[in-house]
């Protein structure tokens, strides 16, 4: 029986929450970084995977964005034997296609991510893989400074050169975006650069389609220009066969940034659409492939267009100052007669070349925290 203190007590009523009215800091740091994700959502990480073409994108510009400085540092390091450099060039190309071929089986042997890490860890010892963990850590973290720095070279090249000490501030701006863009998320990060990717991809083709389609006629002088190159090499007392032989391995060790960034794909299958396999291998394709052409056909449309390396620099005070990439003056070499409309696509291939390596950038914030954990 309930007493008389009981019938006083007051029913109980079903707690009611008042949503928070969101705050300018909040609204702003919606409006940068999206809204919360729900993690107990089945659909979420179907929704924020990669497809194959986005993961060529996000993981696959790494590789493609050493275009804008592999083959030029290997075309430097030739030393005035310019026409050695289709060696090199074959040789970068059977790199590309050999560790891409090599990373498509650790694809299939890890389906949940076959890095150099796991596969260290895995096959050798546990030890093994510790210092390769840390090797790929270093690995991104330069991905991302060399990337962005070369991002800013490539704008300061169609700037003068007493605006060259703005140089670092442009850097740490691009730095500063591509962190705000990782906050929303690896697809919201990917998506906006699309269109950039797809530009910097027709700039290249159009530079390199439109050397070989214009001078043709010119190959058998690359030929025959060739073959004197190493005749002159092969009978100078100073250089000779093995000099010679030296020199190219030089050149192609140089420029070995051309090849890095491959192990991207097999590192992020963990963002791949199912199944992982096979998109995983399908990114692969697209990135050896369009890696391979472009070494190749950047460093025959240089042998074409007869681009001139010593153009570079400018001699101040003593001092040679770089002034211009080496892509920078293959574009203005193609588009010379085209008017107010080569200004445009050299402004265009300059602009995608240095949005391209943010990009690139964007692999080591896509691949560093996971190798991390």
């Amino acid at each position: 029986m309930s007493g008389p203190q009981d019938s006083q007590t007051p029913p109980r009523t079903s707690t009611q929450i008042i949503p928070r009215k969101p705050t300018i800091l909040g609204k702003l740091g919606r409006l940068l970084i999206g809204r919360a994700r729900n993690p107990n959502d089945e659909s979420l990480f179907h929704t924020l995977s990669l497809i194959a073409f986005f993961a060529w994108v996000g993981l696959g510009a790494d590789g493609l964005s050493s275009l804008c400085y592999g083959p030029e540092e290997a075309f430097l390091n030739l030393h005035g034997h310019l026409h050695l450099s289709i060696f090199v060039a074959i040789a970068s190309v059977l790199t590309v296609l050999i560790i891409s071929a090599g990373y498509s089986q650790l694809i299939e042997a890890f389906p949940s991510g076959g890095g150099g890490y796991l596969v260290a860890s895995k096959m050798l010892s546990p030890s093994v893989g510790v210092v390769c963990g840390c090797a790929l850590l270093v690995d991104y973290i330069l991905t991302i400074t060399i990337s962005v720095a070369s991002s800013a070279e490539f704008i300061f090249s169609f700037l003068s050169p007493e605006q060259q000490w703005l140089r670092i501030y442009v850097a740490i701006f691009g730095l500063v975006l591509l962190t705000l863009l990782n906050l929303r998320g690896v697809k919201e990060s990917v998506v906006p650069l699309v269109p950039v990717f797809l530009l910097f991809i027709f700039t290249y083709v159009l530079a390199i389609g439109w050397a070989i389609a214009t001078r043709a006629s010119t190959f058998p002088d690359v030929v025959a220009k060739t073959v004197d190159d190493i005749r002159e090499s092969a009978a100078n007392p100073a250089i000779g066969i093995f000099g010679m032989v030296v020199l190219v391995l030089k050149a192609y060790s140089t420029g070995a940034g051309t090849y890095t960034g491959i192990e991207a794909v097999s590192n992020g299958l963990q963002i791949l659409r199912e199944p992982r396999v096979k998109t995983g291998k399908r990114t692969m394709r697209y990135m050896s492939i369009s890696l391979a052409v472009g070494v190749m056909g950047l460093m025959v449309a240089y042998l074409l267009m007869g681009v001139d390396p010593a153009q570079m620099f400018r001699d101040e005070g003593g001092h040679l100052v770089k002034i211009k990439t080496l892509n920078a003056l293959l574009f203005e070499s193609v588009s010379s007669t085209w008017g107010v409309a080569g200004q445009v696509y050299v402004w265009a291939a300059l602009g995608s070349s240095a949005a391209i390596l943010l990009v690139a950038a964007q692999a080591g914030f896509l691949g560093g925290p996971r190798v991390a954990a």
